[in-house]
């Protein structure tokens, strides 16, 4: 009872958590924002040498980083719960979504890329997917579902559309939206990026949104050389910064502290992506975390 076509209702929350989504329903109004640059030294060797076997698809830093927030989620479980009409839910599955540019210009077509994880996928695994679906996604016909449903609903005169468009969003909101409207839908995944590096820009701030399940937003700025504190000295590294927007009822702040920290670990021993997503971290690493 109570449970979604995505999702499990919890039933058993603590007090605070039950009643937080009737104080604060909106997930807008409760977003945490998280910011850290991560040392690239260990990631761009250990990509070098990924690569060095010549693969037709490169492994590149934007796999690593999703390899490695998809195992962080596997493992710190509450990182996979969203509110919805006032009410959590822990998901069925966890997954992976972002905008692709089909061409780099000022006219080229956007698409939307959703990874479907396992618990035992390795970054192998991710990168065969991705590989897959961009095959796909950079073939200027294709449109994925979520837009193509989108466009149906842009060619119908505004005044059939308009009240159609507003009936879903209130099925949305109540839980009742049919699966296919929204199955490529990246505001209905676990973690949502934008891979800003890709277009030249620096990492920024994204908002989360009412609209779906999504609590969970990574922005991710271009490499370079930045600025690293080591020993009282600064010491200029390739790094990366990257951005978090979270919804702040669905853990405490310790929580999301672990986490993120676990996700920087993940990041500095990226020889740990090729392990299952589910393999535990050591109790003596995860205490020292």
């Amino acid at each position: 009872m109570g449970d979604r076509f995505d999702a499990k209702y919890l039933k058993d929350t603590d007090s605070m958590h039950f009643i937080m989504p009737f104080m604060f329903p909106n997930r807008c109004d409760n977003e945490t924002f998280f910011s850290f640059k991560i040392d690239l030294t260990r990631v761009n060797e250990y990509i070098a040498k990924k690569n060095a076997d010549h693969p037709e698809y490169k492994y590149n830093l934007f796999q690593c980083l999703i390899a490695a927030t998809l195992k962080t989620i596997t493992l710190r479980s509450k990182l996979s719960i969203f509110i919805h009409d006032r009410k959590m839910y822990k998901r069925n599955e966890i997954s992976a979504a972002f905008t692709v540019k089909q061409e780099f210009s000022d006219d080229g077509g956007e698409v939307l890329a959703f990874i479907h994880s396992k618990p035992d996928w390795t970054i192998d695994d991710l990168h065969n997917e991705l590989h897959r679906q961009l095959l796909k996604l950079k073939n200027k016909s294709y449109v994925d579902e979520s837009t193509g449903v989108m466009d149906k609903f842009n060619k119908l005169p505004k005044f059939i559309s308009r009240p159609i468009i507003s009936a879903i969003c209130g099925l949305e909101k109540k839980g009742m939206i049919l699966p296919a409207l929204v199955e490529t839908d990246p505001y209905h995944s676990t973690v949502n990026f934008a891979n800003l590096g890709s277009i030249g820009l620096p990492s920024g701030y994204h908002h989360l949104t009412n609209w779906g399940t999504t609590s969970l937003f990574i922005v991710v700025g271009k490499a370079g050389r930045m600025p690293f504190y080591e020993n009282d000295q600064v010491v200029f590294k390739d790094g990366v910064e990257l951005n978090m927007t979270v919804d702040e009822r669905i853990a405490d702040g310790y929580y999301f502290s672990k986490s993120m920290k676990i996700l920087q670990y993940f990041l500095q021993n990226p020889e740990l992506l090729d392990r299952p997503f589910n393999e535990k971290l050591s109790d003596e690493v995860f205490r020292s975390l």
